[in-house]
């Protein structure tokens, strides 16, 4: 028999991958492709029911996570504090500045309901934007996301979301890799090989060669 402690750590293991693994199925290409031929023009809505889904879904899974929480085992005190900040400041940085290069519109799904669009990437003319922060890494959201999971208090319900999340989150962005190969081809290829996915060191090697 499970004790109960590890019970509920069982169910929110459930609950996070259940949640993730309906969020990929949603938005694969397999299924947005069915539903594109089955739906035709009606399926412009398909990009805001995925968000409201989405976030419907999530609901009962952050309520679960927040009644299974226990004393925190590592808290950002003293100088961990400044790391923190830190974090907190690097992701509202990556949000704002992949704001810049994305369209808000096509991205909640409104903008899909006033126009036909190919529905490449984020950006309003659904082409290949590798300029602003997309010219230093190429999933600044993703990686935001990342920096906003982790500078919270940690107990054991915390970690494992956060573990989960992470793993997730980093699947996703491969996935997401595959689908805008299929879409821009050789272009994109270019771009992996120019671009870092997170971690900007192609930007600062490149930048270092290019030093006097």
């Amino acid at each position: 028999m499970i004790p109960s402690d590890c019970m509920k750590y069982v169910i929110l293991t459930l609950l996070v991958g259940a949640w993730c693994f309906l969020h990929s199925a949603l938005i694969s290409v397999s299924v947005t492709g069915y539903l594109h031929r089955r739906l035709g023009e009606a399926f412009r809505f398909y990009r805001i029911f995925f968000n409201v889904i989405s976030l419907l879904t999530l609901i009962p899974v952050v309520m679960y996570a927040d009644a299974v929480r226990t004393e925190p085992i590592f808290r950002w005190e003293g100088y961990l504090r400044i790391l923190q900040v830190l974090f907190l400041g690097t992701a509202v940085l990556l949000f704002y500045l992949g704001a810049r290069r994305y369209d808000a519109g096509r991205f909640l799904g409104f903008k899909q309901l006033r126009e036909e669009i190919s529905g490449k990437g984020l950006t309003g003319a659904g082409v290949l934007d590798t300029a602003g922060v997309l010219g230093i890494i190429r999933h600044p959201w993703y990686l935001g996301s990342l920096f906003l999971l982790w500078p919270r208090p940690l107990d054991v319900s915390a970690i494992l979301v956060n573990v989960l999340l992470t793993g997730y989150l980093i699947a996703g962005a491969c996935l997401e890799e595959r689908k805008l190969v299929r879409e821009f081809g050789e272009e994109y290829h270019a771009y992996q090989k120019r671009v870092s996915m997170f971690l900007p060191y192609k930007w600062l090697r490149s930048k270092m060669r290019s030093r006097p």
